[in-house]
């Protein structure tokens, strides 16, 4: 097949091709203009304000609709909720996200008076009897959800889209169940997409005043893009991929300014030069600085001490009042009989009389040395006595503290052994070091050495005391550098099932970390013991916010358990499967987090239909064949590429996650494949290549053109053959568009039940809705 366009343009000449991004201006031939004249009249601006304003209501109802059942804690709302509650009790709290989608739930209960005493500790839990305001902090995704099929809509209207594309777009979303049921509840889902959505429609508004660089429309849709996209990562660190999105939309637009063969004119080097450091500026580091003071609000609230200490070190523990790890905290000092436990697994340092075995199940052979393991609860077997490296003149090192950096030997009070480690395998990990104790003369003698154990404190400077509680630290082994470790598989009959003790070669390890928890010899009398009212310590910020990220990255990272609701990507676009958030047995209520299967099945297709028609076309232009005018590639590429490149950024890298997954993690990609839904449709049926067609012929029959102008006779001529031309398309578009609204509308009222959590279900109805398989309750 031919361009149709081909004849027309010989006529009024070729200029550069310049892609389009959104279909905004400029055209490339007076022809264009005429075209892209035309289509912007039709249909007039106030039909797209009467459908904004039916999708907004309708937005509206889907997702306050019964916001108030169920009356009780659902899913994940204990983890959120619980996260107000501390904020308002200014309690400090560990968790793996950023702290602004919780800020903002913090927000609402504060203005509606709300003193955080509830604690949503378990799913079922009533919100009626612990006088909770939870329709007000549900309110708040609630709006957010609703809002973002505004602006789905928004984003089609503003790329210059056809009424029935931005009404698919925007009705994909609006009857989704699994963004209608993830906007009703206290979850962090309808934040994180809105910011992302604002973020598309903040970067599409920015490249419409490209015509007019620097001016301050392009800087407030620049700052405002920036400002929405550092909300996004503000609420999940997924909110990366929304940066590559516009990341990658920026390096192609810029790539563009550098052509020095650009049609608007080549710039110079020093105005390309303005244009980088201006979306640096506005995309990169004025983002990054409102990330940062999200963290900073994060801290100024949080000034008590809570269940998040553990998770920080104990220079950051100080900055918190009433923390008790520091009102407990003790000097050590040389010969004191101390406990020690490991941080993450509570077990405490213990031996016993028992030796390894010969043996091992493997068949590698131990030492036979005195067992040396873990044990969770408080024993006499449990007592060390620590000593220096040298031995002291008696009376002399009674009252000597013990130093971070110093050299300790480990004496175990009930069988008087000395703690050793040495190359000799452990029972579970062949490449770790065994942990057994020696007599009191070979520790003094030949095995001197590997008695020997260096005190390091965690981001504690060399030198400063070591105390009990507060001073977390690794223990070291000095000749050959391995750390003292412990892990949750206990051991066999022969170790009474406790936990292994070895030596770790990865030193750096966080869970290598060990404390004091007592010191038993001392007397409660003891100077030691009297407290003294210590004042919250102040720690710069940057160091604050710097172990806190490590400490959210490691934890995110370890979230690799199996759960029986987690889903792997490749299960998404096809919604194999869903999660379920709450169950009521005596009505047979549950709410079923699940996606609109005819929906998702309808994006997930045209998506592969795109891919399809890029192949098919970038084929035909190998072999010759152009089947599309300029202004419709333009489109296909740069707008629905874009969206299908939102898709794309937002899906795939959770291929390289090891994490658990869950449906929710697909919202912000199925978000985008709505977008390449609509603009595809319009695609199918776009009726310009047409148009050019049917008019080329007359143009050139009329040969009237003046310097390339066409006159006022021709343009009536074509104005009329294009106006019945768009109004069969439009009736077109609108069919496929009410047609494929119409089985989505009957797949979300299907599965209302499901998201919204009533009515009951029979088990007959329970099992028609089981259409892949999905693990719903009541069934029998």
């Amino acid at each position: 097949m031919s361009n149709p366009n081909s004849a027309l343009r010989q006529r009024v000449g070729k200029e550069k091709n310049k892609p389009l991004v959104n279909g905004d201006k400029p055209e490339d031939s007076p022809v264009d203009a005429y075209l892209s004249d035309v289509q912007r009249k039709a249909p007039k601006e106030w039909d797209y304000k009467v459908a904004l304003g039916i999708v907004t209501i309708l937005a509206f109802a889907t997702r306050f609709f019964g916001i108030s059942h169920p009356n009780e804690v659902v899913f994940d709302e204990v983890h959120f909720g619980k996260f107000a509650s501390y904020y308002l009790q200014r309690t400090y709290f560990f968790d793996v996200h950023p702290p602004f989608g919780k800020l903002l739930f913090a927000l609402v209960g504060w203005l509606v008076g709300y003193d955080g005493h509830f604690l949503f500790d378990n799913i079922g839990e009533s919100y009626i009897t612990n006088n909770v305001p939870y329709v007000a902090f549900r309110a708040l995704p609630a709006l957010l959800g609703a809002l973002t099929v505004v602006v789905v809509f928004l984003i089609m209207w503003e790329s210059g889209y056809s009424l029935p594309a931005c009404v698919l777009a925007s009705g994909l979303v609006l009857f989704d169940n699994s963004h209608v049921g993830q906007t009703r509840l206290i979850l962090l889902d309808a934040t994180l997409v809105f910011f992302m959505s604002l973020s598309v429609l903040g970067y599409i508004r920015f490249y419409k005043q490209r015509h007019e660089p620097f001016g301050r429309k392009w800087w407030k849709w620049l700052l405002l893009t920036g400002f929405c996209m550092s909300c996004v990562i503000s609420t999940k660190y997924v909110g990366t991929f929304t940066f590559v999105t516009i990341g990658c939309a920026v390096c192609i637009d810029l790539w563009d300014l550098l052509d020095i063969n650009r049609r608007e004119g080549a710039l110079d080097l020093i105005t390309f030069g303005k244009h980088f450091v201006a979306r640096a500026v506005g995309l990169i580091i004025i983002p990054f600085f409102f990330y940062l003071f999200w963290f900073q609000v994060h801290f100024a609230i949080l000034s008590r001490s809570g269940p998040g200490d553990d998770f920080m070190s104990p220079e950051f523990q100080e900055t918190l009042s009433d923390n008790l790890l520091h009102q407990a905290a003790l000097d050590v000092h040389y010969y004191d009989t101390i406990t020690l436990r490991h941080k993450e697994t509570k077990v405490y340092l213990h031996s016993h009389p028992d030796k390894y075995p010969l043996r091992y199940d493997d068949g590698r052979i131990s030492s036979q040395g005195q067992q040396v393991t873990g044990y969770p609860f408080n024993d006499t077997n449990n007592q060390w006595q620590i000593l220096p490296n040298d031995p002291i003149p008696d009376g002399s090192g009674v009252d000597r503290p013990v130093l971070n950096g110093d050299l300790i030997k480990l004496r175990h009070l009930v069988t008087n052994t000395i703690l050793l480690t040495h190359d000799v395998a452990s029972p579970y990990h062949p490449t770790n070091q065994e942990f057994t104790t020696v007599p009191l003369e070979l520790a003094a003698g030949e095995r001197h050495n590997d008695t020997l154990f260096e005190i390091r404190m965690e981001q504690g400077k060399k030198g400063v005391p070591f105390r009990s509680m507060s001073g977390q630290f690794k223990l070291i082994h000095h000749p050959s550098k391995v750390a003292m470790w412990t892990h949750t598989t206990p051991l066999p009959d022969w170790a009474f099932k406790q936990a292994e003790i070895n030596g770790n070669k990865n030193a750096q390890q966080s869970s290598n970390i060990w404390y004091v928890e007592d010191i038993p010899s001392l007397p409660e009398d003891s100077p030691r013991r009297i407290k003294e009212v210590r004042k919250p310590k102040h720690l710069p910020f940057l160091i604050k916010y710097i172990e806190l990220q490590r400490a959210m990255f490691y934890h995110n990272n370890a979230l690799t358990a199996s759960h029986p609701y987690a889903t792997q990507p490749f299960h998404w676009p096809f919604l194999l499967r869903g999660v379920s958030f709450w169950t009521q047995e005596s009505t047979k209520q549950q709410i079923y987090f699940l996606g609109n299967p005819i929906g998702y099945w309808i994006a997930s297709a045209l998506l592969a239909v795109f891919a399809g028609i890029v192949g098919a076309d970038q084929l035909g232009l190998r072999r010759g064949v152009d089947a599309l005018d300029r202004r419709t590639r333009s489109r296909l590429y740069n707008s629905t590429g874009f969206f299908f490149l939102c898709w794309a950024a937002h899906y795939f890298p959770f291929y390289l996650m090891g994490r658990q997954l869950f449906l929710h993690h697909y919202l912000p990609a199925h978000l985008a494949s709505c977008l390449v839904t609509g603009a595809l449709v319009e695609f199918i049926f776009n009726v310009d290549p047409v148009i050019d067609q049917q008019t080329s012929s007359v143009i050139a029959a009329k040969k009237d053109k003046v310097g390339g102008k066409l006159s006022e006779r021709t343009k009536r001529t074509f104005q009329t053959a294009s106006d019945r031309l768009k109004g069969q398309s439009l009736v077109a578009t609108w069919t496929a568009t009410i047609v494929i609204l119409a089985v989505v509308l009957y797949g979300f009222i299907f599965f209302f039940p499901l998201t919204y959590g009533w009515p009951g279900l029979t088990p007959a109805q329970v099992n028609a809705r089981k259409w892949l398989g999905y693990d719903l309750h009541f069934a029998k």
